[in-house]
């Protein structure tokens, strides 16, 4: 597999930073290397360059460079993985096709997944989870046995659902709603925890339709430091039935005073002390096998303080076997 093949561009530019003179002192940028046919299985960043679907759902555009500004924050981080980490290049969508793009997209991930990789997915809008899926679900259903669905099941971190009616537009505000339908059509049964809603961004018709779907919830104001263990272990139920997890983090779950860099800040969001060490449980499960962040716009990123954030997230998932 050639990065080349499974995606539009491979731009290494990013991958830039100090270089300590002590020994035992890599950082990411001194370790990465671009994938190749023969890279060994590992962690696969692949970027999401698109903020179609923010447009089409009315938001603030710009989240296409989030993939560009993730890597130049996460060269200069310490390097403490024990595997390789390979750069896939960036899937993108200039033309205003959101469709071809995260079909383009889930290729790409059907690919890494192929060759054994863990695929790390760099948005862009929310949008690039329907993306995912697609590569997520065409390589589970190859492998299922007969007459037994893949039990696939998505965590997501946001302060919204994005189950917006898809009939209408395909957004940012769609995509769980585009994997429910697409486990229905396949006849698998959808399984989705969103952890971090915000009741004041969502309707009372998307809180109903969760609990239609059977969504797991924990809402914002329920992520505390007293309740953490308790939502844990919500959590690690909803893992256990699982035969492998989607792990997506919208990064406006967190507050707009850590994460300025978004089309929607939050106004209380979940503080990244609560959400990391539920990241962890997710990527020491045994179950992940794809993660993405999403909706990081470096156009109103204060001091690159989303990007830094999204680096040290990316950091704690690399920490994965």
């Amino acid at each position: 597999m050639n990065a080349d093949s499974i995606a539009d561009r491979l731009d290494l530019t990013a991958w830039a930073g100090r270089v300590d003179p002590e020994p035992d002192s890599l950082r990411w940028h001194q370790c990465i290397r671009p994938l190749r046919a023969d890279s060994a299985a590992g962690l696969a960043l692949l970027g999401f360059a698109c903020d179609e679907g923010v447009r089409r759902n009315q938001g603030r555009p710009g989240a296409a460079g989030g993939p560009l500004a993730m890597r130049k924050l996460l060269a200069s981080v310490a390097w403490h993985r024990a595997g390789p980490a390979w750069d896939a290049g960036d899937v993108v969508c200039a033309d205003g096709d959101l469709e071809a793009a995260q079909a383009r997209l889930g290729a790409a991930v059907a690919a890494l997944l192929a060759a054994g990789h863990l695929p790390l997915v760099m948005g862009g809008g929310h949008e690039v989870a329907f993306g995912s899926w697609q590569g997520l679900a065409a390589h589970f259903a190859a492998k299922a046995p007969a007459g037994r669905p893949p039990r696939l099941g998505i965590v997501n971190f946001d302060a919204h659902f994005d189950l917006r009616d898809p009939s209408h537009i395909h957004s940012s505000g769609t995509p769980f709603a585009q994997i429910a339908a697409d486990c229905a059509a396949r006849g698998w049964q959808f399984r989705y925890a969103c952890l971090g809603v915000s009741r004041a961004a969502n309707t009372r018709a998307l809180f109903q339709r969760a609990a239609e779907l059977g969504v797991l919830v924990r809402e914002d104001r329920e992520l505390t430091a007293e309740t953490l263990p308790a939502t844990g272990a919500a959590l690690d139920a909803f893992v256990a039935g699982c035969d492998a997890i989607q792990l997506t983090i919208d990064l406006d779950v967190l507050p707009a005073a850590e994460m300025p860099g978004v089309s929607a800040p939050a106004a209380r969001g979940v503080p990244l002390a609560l959400l990391e060490p539920l990241v962890e449980r997710v990527r020491d499960s045994g179950k992940l096998r794809l993660a993405e962040l999403a909706e990081l716009n470096p156009e109103f990123d204060i001091d690159h303080r989303g990007a830094r954030v999204a680096a040290r997230l990316i950091h704690t998932l690399s920490l994965a076997g």
